[in-house]
């Protein structure tokens, strides 16, 4: 039976939190309800309304671990009626070898790979990943400090794959029924609409792709209405936190220090300063930063935690009422020391960004972005969307 258009039982698998949260807001946005889990739970819910998107973590473990931890979530969730495995629009991770793991634990009878963001210049072109016209291990994402992308030939990744370009879709459905694993490839959002509208039964298949796809999925099986979501409260006093070094996220804070009201610090080994230099200023937006420079991955863990106990003390002493956070990575070392279990979705005000309230006991309203997404003046109006909430059809 194909998948109803009033769905129940959606799961996306993400390897970080800005993956989840960009896998999970189409669907919001397409009426279903959504959350994001923080971390896998213990055994999959017997009957499961709206979406969960479950951050898996898998981007900071070593590959064997990552697969591992993969195939165990894809067989928690083997019965959901629709199975989405994120994976970055830039090919950073392990994403071979993630896709294969939940692959094997979904029991799919096949797998569909279309990576295509076209929202954010990512597209697939005869199997090659590109970013902004070039391959993406020509980027700069080819000098990610803990993934650097060596690799843009998806048909290198997976030696297995039949590849597939939009005109070939019709072809789609024999494919599945053989159990193949498929690289698509897509230049524009009407291509990924044709991939999805080609295959007859969703639940089949393993789909494995990045936010462009997920929201052709969630064209596809969208409701006529969701439940309404209230708007949170305005934020008296915002906290940027940015953990990503990642150069556009630097120019928007740089952009937004120039711009409003706002003071921050960088934070060291040592959380206690930062606490005490954000506790003492009297700004209306407060920035805290790792330094600039690429770190190594044991600097970069060291910061993180300084980073997230300046964070909880923040909070709890209500110096700060919102957050907005920079990098999957950094929010998830965030916010799981306040006690947080995953966040209730609002919205996807701008590509590559979600709204949402914090689960726990401080049920604040964040706003996560994924390092390399924006324009230089994001964090500014992000900033102004928080302490100024608006519906998203508002913002636009």
């Amino acid at each position: 039976m194909t998948l109803s258009k009033d769905v129940h039982g959606l799961t996306v698998l993400a390897d970080d939190l800005t993956s989840a949260g960009d896998g999970a807001a189409p669907f919001r946005q397409a009426g279903h309800d959504a959350r994001i889990l923080l971390t896998a739970p213990a055994c999959a819910p017997r009957h499961t309304t709206g979406l969960s998107a479950v951050d898996l973590g898998t981007r900071v473990l070593d590959q064997e671990a990552a697969a591992s931890r993969t195939w165990r979530a894809a067989r928690l969730f083997a019965g959901s009626e629709l199975l989405f495995k994120t994976m970055d629009s830039t090919l950073r991770g392990h994403v071979a070898a993630e896709v294969r793991a939940a692959w094997a634990g979904s029991r799919r009878r096949a797998v569909i790979v279309a990576p295509a963001f076209p929202a954010e210049g990512r597209v697939t072109v005869e199997g090659v990943q590109h970013v902004s016209g070039v391959p993406v291990h020509q980027s700069d994402f080819a000098r990610d400090p803990a993934h650097p992308v060596q690799c843009s030939n998806l048909t290198m990744l997976f030696p297995e794959a039949v590849l597939r370009q939009p005109e070939g879709a019709a072809d789609l459905p024999g494919l599945i029924e053989n159990g193949d694993l498929i690289v698509y490839s897509a230049a524009d959002d009407g291509d990924l609409d044709r991939l999805v509208a080609a295959v007859p039964r969703l639940d089949d298949v393993l789909w494995v792709g990045s936010p462009g796809l997920a929201a052709a999925l969630a064209r596809r099986c969208a409701r006529p209405a969701g439940s309404a979501a209230s708007l949170p409260t305005p934020a008296r006093r915002p906290l940027v936190v940015v953990g990503s070094t990642n150069q556009a996220t630097r120019r928007q804070l740089a952009k937004l220090h120039a711009s409003v009201d706002v003071q921050g610090v960088t934070v060291g080994v040592d959380p206690d300063p930062a606490v005490e230099t954000l506790r003492g200023l009297t700004t209306s937006i407060l920035t805290l930063q790792t330094p600039d420079e690429r770190h190594t991955p044991e600097t970069a863990e060291v910061l993180a935690r300084s980073q997230a106990a300046v964070v909880r003390a923040l909070t709890e002493d209500h110096t700060v009422d919102a957050l907005v956070i920079t990098g999957g990575e950094t929010a998830t070392t965030v916010l799981q020391p306040l006690g947080t279990t995953g966040i209730d979705l609002l919205d996807e005000p701008e590509p590559g960004v979600v709204r949402g309230s914090l689960i726990g006991p401080l049920p604040l309203c964040v706003l996560i972005k994924a390092g390399g997404f924006g324009d230089d003046a994001m964090l500014l109006r992000l900033c102004d969307l928080i302490r100024h909430p608006v519906n998203q059809g508002e913002h636009a």
